[in-house]
């Protein structure tokens, strides 16, 4: 201990974390790196696979589809001119007037711009393997590849990874690849044979009856696998020399949970793992000891409160939406206003139009009063052709991002719901997979495990919950962060949170958000509450990697030593409900008491 106190955070991160390998996985993107890396690479959580079946889909799960109702369509348009009233710019049926610049000035071909990446084109995936050795090519293939030495587990990786459908030669004597994994994923032409897969949608494993359980799961190993040779370089036959941290959105369910400690634990071989909440990693990312968090993800925006490096119970919401569906919104707005090029943007046929939206957004979005117009350059992707430019002038750009506070503006997808014995049948899937030895105790209501105040004296003061609250909310941003922190109960403490906002996740770069966040919470705090102050702490580093860096902190001052889960039990023991070992991180996982048992 008295050398933690006297050691350079620097130094110590140097020290333990060569061996430590961060993973924080989220629906759009996944975030690994090694502990003593300033950042993870973050990456796109999709894999595409190879498939000679016909009718192709485009992606596993392609019986979704974005259906916008005439209600929904009434709404959207209702919440575009409350925000436009407010930003002071004319409503959605007004045309601008006097405008100085054209709607747009057409295709520019062999446009070529100095003002960075934004306005840089994607270019289609090369889907076709380069050489005879297949894992030389999977290498040859991966853009930024740092290290051009083939190691044999490289083909140990692929042989057990690759698609079991045969791979027909082209013309050419070429051999498509049986997986590709990440951006190029996104990139790959919709007429080659592939199908696009992401395991994580909205927070939850996207399992559907087109997405069995068994495939995502295979699919997360692949994806992770792929990134821990590839870019960290770290061999299945070197992993018993490292240690897994897993760093987990709050909106995981217990199975979700315990299925991705067995990929780290049994698939993956990581000689042991340890599981921290997301939004208590970015307490720590940020070097606070309390603060209420605001996770803006790429699909999912989350709110818990912390307090003395603990989640505080029931202050948790889950609101379904977050950066991609900002995207779509500046799509829907550009095309109403017709400022959009007349070009085919398609985000489910075409997941390289999402990557181009995404890039737009962030370059673009801001929210401020008054017209917000841009000249930007928007990308066509056509098969067989050089992506095109057009130049155009992009106008409303502070409205979609407003969506994050009146939600009706952003029209969610419509997506096949998942099975519901796999999500809600808790206790009967915990018998089945977890094996519970122990009885339960005949005070404790049905939906709570036993064990919940064993040695959590911490909690006695905190009321008992029948069953997990429901904690999605369909309330726009500064209620959900109203509600949070008021549930909290306290005064002293209400005031603290509320002058304690942190803003996590991509979306939270956006321009102008933070004061409009202190602003609208004010406005959403009940009169009868004795509270007039609200302010968001800047972010002492990126904010899109507050949480894995957090991981790195906790998982490198072993806070909580008993949370570690060794392979060996992992595997021999599974998981028990009951006394023992128990996760220190979260109030959930601690009222689940879940814990291992040594032989």
């Amino acid at each position: 201990m008295d050398y933690l106190k006297t050691v350079v955070p620097s130094q110590l991160l140097a020290e333990r974390g060569s061996n430590l390998v961060v993973i924080n996985p989220g629906s759009a993107n996944v975030r690994i790196g090694l502990a003593q890396q300033d950042t993870p690479f973050n990456i796109p959580h999709c894999i595409a696979r190879y498939t000679n079946q016909l009718p192709k889909l485009y992606v596993k799960d392609q019986m979704l589809n974005i259906q916008v109702t005439t209600a929904q369509h009434m709404d959207r348009e209702k919440a575009y001119d409350i925000i436009a009233s407010l930003l002071k710019i004319p409503f959605l049926d007004e045309e601008v007037a006097n405008s100085s610049f054209p709607r747009k000035t057409g295709r520019v071909d062999g446009y070529n711009t100095q003002s960075g990446r934004k306005d840089v084109a994607f270019t289609w995936a090369n889907v076709y393997e380069q050489e005879t050795n297949s894992s030389l090519a999977s290498v040859m293939h991966i853009p930024g590849a740092e290290r051009p030495t083939i190691e044999s587990h490289i083909g140990e990786a692929s042989e057990k990874h690759e698609s079991t459908d045969a791979q027909e030669p082209t013309t050419s004597g070429h051999k498509y690849r049986g997986f590709i994994c990440g951006e190029e994923a996104l990139r790959i032409p919709p007429t080659e044979p592939y199908c696009l897969h992401r395991p994580i949608r909205r927070g939850h494993l996207n399992i559907s009856q087109h997405y069995p359980m068994q495939q995502v799961l295979e699919d997360l190993h692949t994806i992770w696998d792929w990134i821990l040779v590839k870019k960290l370089h770290i061999p299945q036959s070197e992993r018993s020399m490292y240690a897994a941290i897993l760093v987990l959105p709050e909106t995981f369910d217990d199975r979700e949970i315990k299925e991705m400690i067995s990929i780290v634990l049994r698939d993956l071989c990581f000689s042991s793992a340890v599981v921290h909440q997301e939004g208590l990693a970015a307490v720590f990312g940020n070097g606070l000891s309390m603060a209420c968090i605001v996770n803006i993800g790429a699909q999912v925006t989350s709110v818990t409160c912390i307090e003395d490096g603990v989640a505080i119970p029931n202050t948790e919401k889950n609101l379904p939406f977050g950066g991609e569906d900002i995207s779509r919104c500046l799509l829907w707005t550009q095309r109403h206003h017709q400022t959009w090029p007349q070009i085919r943007t398609d985000i489910l046929t075409k997941p390289i139009d999402l990557l181009m939206l995404n890039r737009l957004r962030e370059s673009y979005c801001e929210i401020k009063e008054g017209e917000v117009d841009a000249v930007a350059v928007v990308h066509s992707y056509e098969e067989g052709v050089p992506a095109g430019s057009h130049k155009t002038r992009l106008t409303a750009l502070n409205v979609p991002p407003m969506g994050l506070f009146y939600p009706m503006l952003l029209v969610p997808e419509v997506y096949s719901p998942p099975p519901r014995s796999w999500f809600h049948d808790y206790e009967d899937m915990l018998e089945d997979t977890w094996h519970i030895e122990y009885p339960r105790r005949p005070d404790m209501p049905d939906g709570l495990f036993p064990g919940i105040n064993v040695g959590l004296s911490m909690w006695d003061s905190y009321p008992v919950f029948p069953s997990r609250p429901n904690k999605e909310e369909k309330v726009g941003l500064a209620e959900a962060i109203t509600s949070s922190i008021l549930s909290t109960g306290r005064i002293d403490l209400k005031r603290k949170l509320f002058c304690s906002i942190q803003l996590i996740g991509g979306v939270a770069l956006t321009p102008g958000l933070t004061p409009v966040v202190e602003e609208r919470v004010l406005h959403a705090i009940p009169s009868n509450e004795a509270i007039d102050t609200v302010e968001v702490l800047q972010s002492r580093t990126n904010p899109t990697f507050v949480s894995w860096k957090g991981g790195a902190i906790l998982g490198i001052l072993d806070f909580g030593r008993d949370a570690w889960i060794h392979r060996e039990d992992w595997i021999r023991n599974g998981i028990h409900v009951g006394s023992g070992r128990k996760y220190k991180d979260s109030y959930y996982l601690q009222a689940q008491a879940m814990c291992y048992i040594n032989s």
